[in-house]
């Protein structure tokens, strides 16, 4: 039960069966940790989309404030405000260094490492990478929240479909350490739970979910409770955040029950959408609540693996991606290709479009968090590593100049950029990868 107060601690949960429901900043919390926490908890995301892209329908042509938003850019006109641009930025440790590994299994590896991935197959080899940093960042800004980071994908690794060897590197961009990767989670079921339920066994899971229809209803009365304590703002966003809750669960129940029927749910639901833009916007969407919750604060997601055979009839892209990708400057795969790009960029652009109508604090949720987009390959159809394909969206509690398309010099590092991100949520550290220092102080810091 909560104890009526005048303010609530910040890390405040409601409790029921199998269930510990962390809640939204509320006004009421404030004056309880305002002396140490007032300032802007820092969120960082990464999303990973492969098989580069097609510069003329990517790169602005003009730089600074008044860039125009080009073909696969079009869709984050409503958060332009809160974008940035950076073009001329390279991972060349994704190169060749003649040792065997695919283009592409190294295009995902270096993203978030800077390291080159060498061949793991031949025998005696052992696997070593290195801390990605979206780890480092949860080792210090996420040790706080309950989960440390969320690592999620919408695009299964396909055994045997890789450049050289097997799919090891293209099925996260994650690393906890140098020998250890995370492995990228499929199922929105596993992630709620993780998020919002004790998880246990499947037979708990099952006789919860038979039982009480949602694990929200184990919390209605305490929640009722707490709403007679807060005022109308507060009460306000407590329905709001719960209604979101329960219409996540609904949507992921919906997809299960059209994949299992009546059968009894194994240790790892296999059920997953049918749609891949259903199981865009659930994992989107459970992010956005992860972080309103500040149940983590770290998330990294691909949307799109290297490699990826996924196609898009529903764009009119009946084609596999990859396949797409090397489109040999023919003008209708060219198309094709951009139609993908465009469409990965408008699910994610939704998803910012959400935060920025959360509030938090004094601001929303996308002015105190900072959102990268993009790729380990540049040019897909040459698998070249330079010009990346690099959005910024947020502010990151006003430390992130946004609105502008900076163009830096060609194969600057892009390892640069992720020591600065780090930098802006108060984790410092010498170097990552191949990073040469940090981006000039003026470029994106505001």
């Amino acid at each position: 039960m909560f104890i009526t107060q005048k303010s609530l601690p910040r890390r405040s949960f409601l409790r029921g069966a199998g269930t510990a429901l962390a809640l939204p900043l509320f006004d009421a919390m404030l004056p309880a940790f305002a002396a140490d926490t007032l300032r802007a908890t820092p969120r960082l995301g990464f999303v990973y989309a492969g098989n580069g892209i097609v510069h003329a329908n990517w790169v602005p042509t003009t730089t600074g404030r008044g860039f125009e938003l080009t073909r696969n850019l079009a869709p984050l006109a409503r958060v332009r405000d809160h974008l940035t641009v950076l073009s001329g930025l390279a991972h060349l440790e994704a190169d060749t260094k003649g040792d065997g590994t695919g283009d592409h299994p190294r295009s995902s590896a270096v993203w978030l490492t800077g390291v080159h991935a060498y061949d793991r197959t031949g025998p005696g080899v052992e696997v070593r990478l290195a801390t990605t940093a979206d780890q480092i960042a949860a080792q210090a800004i996420g040790r706080d929240s309950p989960v440390a980071s969320l690592e999620l994908s919408i695009d299964a690794p396909a055994q045997g479909a890789c450049d050289s060897g097997d799919c090891f590197y293209v099925g996260t961009v994650s690393w906890r350490s140098e020998t250890t990767p995370n492995l990228a989670e499929l199922h929105p079921r596993v992630v709620f739970e993780r998020l919002f339920g004790d998880g246990g066994s499947s037979a708990a899971r099952l006789a919860r979910s038979r039982i009480t229809g949602s694990i929200l209803d184990s919390v209605v009365a305490e929640a009722e409770q707490l709403a007679g304590t807060l005022g109308a703002g507060d009460t306000r966003k407590l329905d709001e955040y719960l209604d979101a809750v329960r219409e996540i669960e609904r949507r992921i129940q919906g997809a299960e029950a059209r994949g299992t029927q009546d059968i009894a749910l194994p240790e790892r639901p296999t059920s997953i959408p049918d749609s891949y833009e259903e199981h865009a916007r659930m994992m989107f969407e459970l992010q956005r609540l992860a972080f309103q919750a500040d149940i983590t604060r770290v998330t990294s997601m691909i949307v799109a693996r290297e490699l990826s055979g996924l196609s898009y009839p529903n764009i009119g892209v009946p084609d596999a991606h990859h396949n797409v990708s090397h489109h040999r400057d023919d003008p209708e795969l060219i198309d094709k290709k951009s139609r993908i790009d465009t469409y990965h960029v408008q699910l994610f652009a939704e998803f910012a479009e959400k935060l920025a109508a959360t509030p938090d604090g004094d601001g929303s949720l996308l002015d105190n968090c900072a959102l990268l987009y993009g790729s380990g390959m540049g040019d897909g159809n040459l698998h070249r590593h330079e010009n990346l394909p690099c959005l910024l969206v947020g502010r990151q509690g006003g430390k992130l100049r946004t609105g502008e398309h900076i163009a830096y010099p060609g194969k600057t590092p892009m390892a640069n950029l992720l020591l600065t991100l780090l930098d802006q949520v108060g984790v410092e550290v010498a170097a990552i990868g191949d990073s040469t220092g940090r981006l000039a102080p003026d470029s994106i810091s505001a």
